[in-house]
């Protein structure tokens, strides 16, 4: 990341909520596309999320504490604030004097631009106000909140105005957190009902969605110069799972999250 900062755009995107084995299976399947061809070798990296529900785990998140590899460490982090005894920092850790990783990005001259999805990015209340209040531009609205059935396409939208009104040689950080994947995404699925709910199903179908749009989000990113781009999950939920619903709780459909990183050239289209 030391040579990444500072020469290329960076894309941070968080599928809020997604579940690790629907993440697998749809890549599998063939159902994300859009998303899929730009996974390592197709395939989501397991991880293990920071914390069990969104405010939690973007706090972390911001922190410089990505999903971690689910597999016996220490591994080594992408960001990290200035730490004495961190034993996650290395050679080529991008190491910030701030407390936040948005603001150390700030610090190198990039435009901090947060996309709100959840409510913890809502700006209502003060609570609302934590998160997008690490940005230097925060947008929110209704129509990519949780009850939009469009919410995702609202955001990507937003992004495509947001870069190209941009000067081309600011860099730009761009965070987007998308709310689909998120209850309630009963609408998702053609003939399912208010009525029914929310099912393990309808959480696939809200992904299927998503990647239809996201590469109109790749393809904006990308449009002035390389970018690094990390798409994960920030938890996951559980749909009856051991008896389990929800997120909030320390179960695997929970705590184990899908992550990807990878560079967009300049000008990749989807």
């Amino acid at each position: 990341m030391t040579r990444i900062v500072g020469s290329h755009d960076l894309l941070l995107v968080t599928l809020d909520t997604l579940r690790y084995d629907v993440a697998v299976e749809l890549a599998a399947e063939g159902r994300i596309p859009n998303l899929a061809r730009h996974l390592p070798a197709g395939r989501w990296e397991e991880r293990h999320a920071p914390g069990s529900f969104t405010y939690a785990s973007h706090q972390a998140i911001f922190a410089g504490f990505l999903p971690t590899p689910a597999t016996p460490g220490p591994h080594p982090r992408l960001f990290a604030a200035r730490f004495a005894g961190s034993e996650t920092t290395a050679d080529g850790t991008f190491v910030h004097d701030t407390p936040d990783l948005v603001s150390g990005l700030a610090h190198e001259g990039y435009r901090t631009v947060c996309i709100g999805g959840v409510g913890f990015f809502n700006g209502q209340g003060p609570l609302g106000t934590v998160l997008p209040g690490l940005f230097q531009e925060a947008h929110w609205e209704p129509e990519f909140g949780v009850t939009s059935p469009h919410s995702f396409e609202n955001q990507v939208t937003r992004a495509e105005r947001i870069v190209a009104e941009l000067p081309e040689e600011r860099r730009l950080f761009l965070f987007v957190n998308v709310s689909a994947l998120h209850q309630p995404n009963w609408f998702h699925l053609p003939g399912a009902t208010r009525e029914a709910g929310d099912t393990r199903a309808t959480h696939a179908a809200a992904l299927e969605y998503v990647d239809r749009h996201i590469g109109r989000l790749f393809t904006a990113a990308s449009s002035r110069r390389p970018c690094f781009t990390i798409v994960c999950s920030d938890h996951g939920t559980a749909y009856g799972d051991d008896g389990y619903t929800g997120h909030r709780l320390g179960h695997p459909s929970v705590w184990t999250v899908p992550y990807a990183q990878f560079v967009l050239n300049q000008g990749e289209t989807a």
